[in-house]
Protein backbone atom coordinates (compact mmCIF):
# COMPACT_ATOMS: atom_id res chain seq x y z
CA UNK A 1 0.00 0.00 0.00
CA UNK A 2 0.94 3.53 -0.49
CA UNK A 3 1.86 5.02 2.77
CA UNK A 4 4.18 7.64 4.35
CA UNK A 5 6.69 6.63 6.45
CA UNK A 6 7.29 7.11 10.35
CA UNK A 7 10.09 9.68 9.57
CA UNK A 8 8.27 12.30 8.11
CA UNK A 9 9.58 15.76 8.44
CA UNK A 10 7.54 18.63 9.85
CA UNK A 11 7.84 21.30 7.05
CA UNK A 12 6.31 24.35 6.54
CA UNK A 13 3.68 24.75 3.53
CA UNK A 14 4.83 27.36 0.76
CA UNK A 15 1.21 28.90 0.51
CA UNK A 16 -0.04 29.42 3.82
CA UNK A 17 3.31 28.80 5.75
CA UNK A 18 1.99 27.00 8.35
CA UNK A 19 2.87 22.95 8.72
CA UNK A 20 2.17 20.96 5.36
CA UNK A 21 -1.39 19.40 5.45
CA UNK A 22 -2.72 21.64 8.04
CA UNK A 23 -4.44 24.17 6.08
CA UNK A 24 -6.78 22.50 4.15
CA UNK A 25 -9.78 23.13 3.39
CA UNK A 26 -8.52 26.93 3.03
CA UNK A 27 -5.71 26.12 1.91
CA UNK A 28 -5.31 24.52 -1.67
CA UNK A 29 -1.63 23.12 -1.40
CA UNK A 30 -2.76 21.66 2.02
CA UNK A 31 -5.87 20.45 0.38
CA UNK A 32 -4.52 18.32 -2.33
CA UNK A 33 -1.99 16.76 0.12
CA UNK A 34 -4.78 16.09 2.40
CA UNK A 35 -7.04 14.22 -0.62
CA UNK A 36 -3.53 12.70 -2.08
CA UNK A 37 -3.48 10.71 1.19
CA UNK A 38 -6.38 8.51 -0.14
CA UNK A 39 -6.00 9.47 -3.47
CA UNK A 40 -2.77 8.06 -3.78
CA UNK A 41 -3.97 4.66 -2.10
CA UNK A 42 -7.12 4.27 -4.63
CA UNK A 43 -4.47 4.64 -7.42
CA UNK A 44 -2.56 1.78 -6.28
CA UNK A 45 -5.47 0.00 -5.81
CA UNK A 46 -6.75 0.38 -9.32
CA UNK A 47 -3.18 -0.82 -10.32
CA UNK A 48 -3.89 -3.53 -8.40
CA UNK A 49 -7.02 -4.80 -10.04
CA UNK A 50 -6.02 -3.82 -13.73
CA UNK A 51 -8.23 -0.59 -13.87
CA UNK A 52 -7.93 2.49 -15.88
CA UNK A 53 -9.23 5.69 -13.88
CA UNK A 54 -12.46 7.14 -14.92
CA UNK A 55 -14.45 4.13 -16.79
CA UNK A 56 -16.87 2.20 -15.60
CA UNK A 57 -14.69 -0.72 -14.21
CA UNK A 58 -13.49 2.18 -11.49
CA UNK A 59 -17.40 2.92 -10.46
CA UNK A 60 -17.84 -0.58 -10.15
CA UNK A 61 -15.07 -0.81 -8.03
CA UNK A 62 -15.84 2.24 -5.81
CA UNK A 63 -19.53 0.75 -5.89
CA UNK A 64 -18.25 -2.53 -4.77
CA UNK A 65 -15.57 -0.92 -1.87
CA UNK A 66 -18.62 1.26 -0.64
CA UNK A 67 -20.73 -1.91 -0.09
CA UNK A 68 -17.66 -3.64 2.02
CA UNK A 69 -15.99 -1.47 3.88
CA UNK A 70 -14.62 -3.78 6.46
CA UNK A 71 -12.67 -5.48 4.00
CA UNK A 72 -10.79 -2.64 2.64
CA UNK A 73 -8.25 0.02 4.32
CA UNK A 74 -9.50 2.94 5.68
CA UNK A 75 -8.31 5.21 2.66
CA UNK A 76 -9.48 3.23 -0.03
CA UNK A 77 -12.68 3.56 1.82
CA UNK A 78 -12.88 7.04 1.78
CA UNK A 79 -12.04 7.31 -1.79
CA UNK A 80 -14.72 5.36 -2.97
CA UNK A 81 -17.58 7.73 -2.34
CA UNK A 82 -15.75 9.90 -4.19
CA UNK A 83 -16.26 7.86 -7.40
CA UNK A 84 -19.66 7.48 -6.49
CA UNK A 85 -23.30 10.12 -7.19
CA UNK A 86 -25.46 10.75 -4.04
CA UNK A 87 -28.74 9.79 -5.25
CA UNK A 88 -30.52 12.72 -2.84
CA UNK A 89 -28.64 15.42 -2.96
CA UNK A 90 -26.48 14.78 -6.37
CA UNK A 91 -23.02 15.70 -5.47
CA UNK A 92 -20.36 13.68 -4.45
CA UNK A 93 -21.30 10.60 -2.20
CA UNK A 94 -20.42 11.17 1.59
CA UNK A 95 -19.42 14.72 0.74
CA UNK A 96 -22.58 16.67 0.37
CA UNK A 97 -24.73 18.79 2.94
CA UNK A 98 -25.39 18.13 6.87
CA UNK A 99 -28.86 16.15 6.86
CA UNK A 100 -28.32 14.04 3.49
CA UNK A 101 -29.44 10.83 4.26
CA UNK A 102 -27.55 8.84 1.53
CA UNK A 103 -24.48 11.28 2.50
CA UNK A 104 -24.39 10.61 6.40
CA UNK A 105 -25.42 7.08 5.86
CA UNK A 106 -22.34 6.59 3.36
CA UNK A 107 -20.08 8.92 5.82
CA UNK A 108 -20.74 6.54 8.63
CA UNK A 109 -20.11 3.40 6.65
CA UNK A 110 -16.33 4.48 5.97
CA UNK A 111 -15.32 4.25 9.78
CA UNK A 112 -15.79 0.16 9.53
CA UNK A 113 -12.64 0.48 6.91
CA UNK A 114 -9.77 -1.11 8.52
CA UNK A 115 -7.07 0.42 10.08
CA UNK A 116 -3.18 -0.30 10.64
CA UNK A 117 -0.93 1.37 12.39
CA UNK A 118 2.70 2.08 10.68
CA UNK A 119 5.31 0.55 12.17
CA UNK A 120 7.00 2.61 14.81
CA UNK A 121 3.79 4.51 16.02
CA UNK A 122 1.55 4.45 18.77
CA UNK A 123 -1.18 2.72 18.72
CA UNK A 124 -4.21 4.41 17.79
CA UNK A 125 -1.86 6.79 15.66
CA UNK A 126 -3.55 5.61 12.16
CA UNK A 127 -7.20 6.17 13.72
CA UNK A 128 -5.93 9.50 14.55
CA UNK A 129 -4.79 9.99 11.79
CA UNK A 130 -8.26 8.79 9.91
CA UNK A 131 -10.43 10.78 11.91
CA UNK A 132 -8.78 14.06 11.04
CA UNK A 133 -8.38 13.12 7.73
CA UNK A 134 -12.38 12.73 7.34
CA UNK A 135 -13.08 15.77 9.51
CA UNK A 136 -10.65 17.96 6.91
CA UNK A 137 -12.39 16.51 3.89
CA UNK A 138 -15.90 17.14 5.28
CA UNK A 139 -16.02 20.17 6.96
CA UNK A 140 -19.53 21.51 6.47
CA UNK A 141 -20.30 18.78 8.92
CA UNK A 142 -18.12 19.29 11.96
CA UNK A 143 -17.78 22.69 14.30
CA UNK A 144 -15.59 25.05 13.17
CA UNK A 145 -13.64 24.70 16.44
CA UNK A 146 -13.26 20.88 15.62
CA UNK A 147 -12.10 21.28 12.18
CA UNK A 148 -9.41 23.96 13.40
CA UNK A 149 -7.91 21.18 16.23
CA UNK A 150 -7.97 18.28 13.66
CA UNK A 151 -6.45 20.04 10.74
CA UNK A 152 -3.59 21.40 13.07
CA UNK A 153 -3.09 18.15 14.59
CA UNK A 154 -2.91 16.43 11.63
CA UNK A 155 0.94 17.15 10.17
CA UNK A 156 2.05 15.82 13.76
CA UNK A 157 0.21 12.74 13.68
CA UNK A 158 1.72 11.71 9.89
CA UNK A 159 4.80 12.39 11.23
CA UNK A 160 3.86 9.73 13.88
CA UNK A 161 2.81 11.78 16.99
CA UNK A 162 -0.04 10.86 19.07
CA UNK A 163 -1.41 13.40 21.94
CA UNK A 164 -1.88 11.71 25.61
CA UNK A 165 -5.17 12.36 27.04
CA UNK A 166 -3.96 15.40 28.95
CA UNK A 167 -2.58 16.91 25.84
CA UNK A 168 -5.63 16.14 23.84
CA UNK A 169 -7.87 17.49 26.97
CA UNK A 170 -5.96 21.02 27.31
CA UNK A 171 -6.26 21.68 23.25
CA UNK A 172 -10.13 21.10 23.59
CA UNK A 173 -10.32 23.14 27.20
CA UNK A 174 -8.50 25.70 25.10
CA UNK A 175 -10.57 25.99 22.26
CA UNK A 176 -13.68 26.23 24.66
CA UNK A 177 -11.97 29.22 26.75
CA UNK A 178 -10.74 31.22 24.10
CA UNK A 179 -12.13 34.01 22.15
CA UNK A 180 -13.47 33.42 19.23
CA UNK A 181 -11.25 36.06 17.26
CA UNK A 182 -8.39 34.70 19.04
CA UNK A 183 -9.09 31.16 18.82
CA UNK A 184 -7.65 30.29 15.33
CA UNK A 185 -3.75 32.05 16.58
CA UNK A 186 -3.87 30.43 20.26
CA UNK A 187 -4.61 26.95 18.93
CA UNK A 188 -1.96 27.31 16.57
CA UNK A 189 0.83 28.32 19.04
CA UNK A 190 -0.48 25.66 21.22
CA UNK A 191 0.07 23.16 18.66
CA UNK A 192 3.16 24.80 17.34
CA UNK A 193 4.70 23.70 20.91
CA UNK A 194 3.69 19.98 20.52
CA UNK A 195 5.72 20.10 17.71
CA UNK A 196 8.46 21.65 19.01
CA UNK A 197 8.51 18.85 22.07
CA UNK A 198 7.79 16.20 19.70
CA UNK A 199 10.43 17.13 17.39
CA UNK A 200 12.80 17.50 20.34
CA UNK A 201 12.33 13.82 22.08
CA UNK A 202 12.26 12.27 18.50
CA UNK A 203 16.03 13.87 18.02
CA UNK A 204 16.71 12.65 21.39
CA UNK A 205 15.38 9.73 20.66
CA UNK A 206 17.60 8.78 17.57
CA UNK A 207 20.70 10.30 19.06
CA UNK A 208 20.43 7.95 21.97
CA UNK A 209 19.80 5.15 19.50
CA UNK A 210 23.10 5.70 17.38
CA UNK A 211 25.13 6.04 21.24
CA UNK A 212 26.81 2.67 21.81
CA UNK A 213 26.51 3.45 25.22
CA UNK A 214 22.61 3.33 24.45
CA UNK A 215 19.75 1.16 26.08
CA UNK A 216 17.94 -0.54 22.92
CA UNK A 217 15.10 1.24 23.62
CA UNK A 218 15.45 4.75 24.61
CA UNK A 219 13.26 6.09 27.81
CA UNK A 220 11.83 8.80 24.94
CA UNK A 221 10.27 6.24 22.93
CA UNK A 222 9.10 4.27 25.79
CA UNK A 223 7.41 7.30 26.70
CA UNK A 224 5.88 8.33 23.59
CA UNK A 225 4.82 4.61 23.09
CA UNK A 226 2.08 4.67 26.01
CA UNK A 227 0.50 7.27 24.78
CA UNK A 228 -3.14 7.01 24.70
CA UNK A 229 -5.27 7.31 21.68
CA UNK A 230 -7.04 11.01 21.72
CA UNK A 231 -10.57 11.43 22.43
Amino acid sequence: MVRQGTDVTLRRCTECRGYAYGGGPACGACRDLVDGIVEGEWAAFLHQWDTVAGGDQERELAEMVAAEPHRHDWRIVDAAPDRLVCPDCGGRLAHGPAGCPACDLAHGFRYAGVETDRPGVPPGNEHAIRVNVSVVRRPQVTSESEVLARRLLLPLLLAGFLPTTEEAQRVSALMKKSPPGRRAQLVEHAVEALAEEFSRTRRAARAAASSPTSPDTPAATRLRSARGRPR
